[in-house]
């Protein structure tokens, strides 16, 4: 078995060492589900949820979250992100969530992208919990991580 990354020679929790990486283009895409009632997304595609615009709410959320990922997930770095997309959209039995975040850093964007689909998911559970007692969300999931290299140049000698 290969060395765990965020656990020290003491088996403790630790944030990787990045400062020797040199920065890399680096994209990141997740997705999830959930599952809604038939009656739920009617009232969804009709605006007539009580909250708002349930698709709007849960793209923001996932904005929101993705750039919120290291004050919530203990050991992932603060990253400048470069874009950060998150889209919601209603299909036969409930909402699909895909998120895309880009950056130009030293390490992944998995968990911002992850952070941002869970996020969205939840919002869409909050805003219809009063009208649907039976969501399940479910499937969230990396769908495609990449690196390549960046414009970006280590000035370090």
């Amino acid at each position: 078995m290969e060395k765990l990354t965020h656990i020290d020679d003491k088996g403790r929790a630790s944030m990787v060492d990045i400062t020797g990486k040199v920065p890399q283009h680096r994209r990141a895409v997740a997705e999830g589900f959930i599952t809604l009632e038939p009656q739920t997304l009617e009232l969804i595609g009709k605006s007539l949820m009580k909250k708002g615009d349930v698709l709007a709410a849960a793209e923001i959320a996932g904005v929101m979250a993705a750039k919120k990922t290291s004050d919530i997930i203990p050991l992932c770095h603060p990253l400048l992100l470069n874009h950060i997309e998150v889209r919601a959209k209603c299909e036969d039995s409930g909402i699909r969530v895909v998120s895309s975040v880009i950056c130009d850093g030293k390490t992944g964007v998995e968990m911002e992208a992850l952070t941002a689909a869970s996020a969205a998911l939840l919002t869409v559970y909050d805003m219809c919990k009063a009208v649907d007692k039976k969501m399940v969300i479910d499937g969230i999931r990396l769908l495609e991580k990449t690196k390549s290299e960046s414009g970006i140049k280590n000035n370090e000698n």
